[in-house]
């Protein structure tokens, strides 16, 4: 089979799932990803072939996909600030909001830490992609990871070998526990977390491809207690911070007022809201 008839093929069968448009993409990247082709060989090449022995594994991938499967599943793999990390249904795939959310950290803590290498906490760590980046784009950290799934810590201690690591960069430490019922884990000069905060009102509006595939434990609060979790990684936080330390949090755009509240409730000097790339509340700056 030509590949451009492949990509076709992958096409249509994914329109009735996805707009058009992104049923072309994913089909695309998948051919990227499996073949080895760029994204316009089709075109500029159009007698490539897809290799005869390739194409039942590659039917097979487009048939998980036209299921409603996540890409990113299917590949194994989502890239996040250039890192590529392995993602199953055991952990959340890493979103453009939460690269941010990492972004922000590395460059405060560049800015703050002074010639000492910082002490990171990450509460809710799941596939490991927050603690992970700290580490490796701020060598020398020492980076804590923290969740109360066994699969997902398999998937986030898995991530990297040491030896496949730049020179001083330290392998984080991941720690077995829930959150919610606190902990120590030792004194830190910050915490950072993307903890649950989907309202379980907010499933109507959400993808079957999220819903039916990515872990709800990470997900979703009760409506009625959306806040649970900031509260317990405030108390946290506030006993695992030495003073003058600071932490950063994800949070639902509805409870930014709020979900800074719970932080200065806890005993913090200051918490602030910051924008996302999309210009709503996605973040609270917290500082002890």
């Amino acid at each position: 089979m030509l590949l451009k008839e492949f990509i076709n093929f992958s096409k249509a069968s994914l329109e009735g799932k996805y707009p058009s448009g992104e049923a072309l993409a994913m089909t695309i990247r998948l051919c990227e990803e499996k073949l080895g082709v760029k994204s316009y060989t089709h075109i500029v090449e159009p007698a490539t072939e897809v290799p005869a022995e390739r194409l039942g594994e590659l039917e097979g991938l487009v048939a998980r996909l036209a299921a409603g499967e996540p890409l990113q599943y299917v590949l194994g793999f989502e890239l996040f600030l250039g890192l590529r990390f392995n993602v199953s249904p055991a952990v959340l795939i890493p979103r453009p909001e939460t690269e941010q959310l990492v972004k922000g950290a590395i460059s405060f803590l560049k800015r703050t830490s002074g010639p000492d290498a910082p002490r990171i906490l990450d509460l809710c760590t799941g596939s490991g992609c927050i603690a992970w980046s700290l580490a490796i784009y701020l060598p020398g950290a020492s980076v804590t990871g923290v969740d109360i799934s066994p699969e997902a810590l398999s998937v986030a201690r898995g991530q990297f070998s040491s030896g496949s690591l730049p020179a001083g960069v330290e392998v984080p430490g991941f720690v077995e526990a829930d959150v919610l019922a606190g902990g120590e884990f030792g004194e830190f000069d910050f915490v950072i977390s993307n903890p649950p905060y989907v309202l379980e009102k907010e499933k109507a509006e959400m993808r079957a491809n999220v819903l039916d595939h990515e872990p709800a434990l990470a997900l979703f609060v009760p409506d009625d207690d959306p806040l649970k979790f900031y509260r317990a990684v405030a108390l946290t936080a506030f006993r695992s911070l030495r003073e003058g330390g600071s932490g950063m949090v994800e949070i639902n755009e509805a409870f930014g007022p709020e979900t800074a509240a719970v932080f200065t409730g806890a005993g913090f000097r200051s918490a602030e809201i910051v924008d996302d790339f999309r210009g709503r509340p996605r973040f609270v700056v917290f500082s002890k």
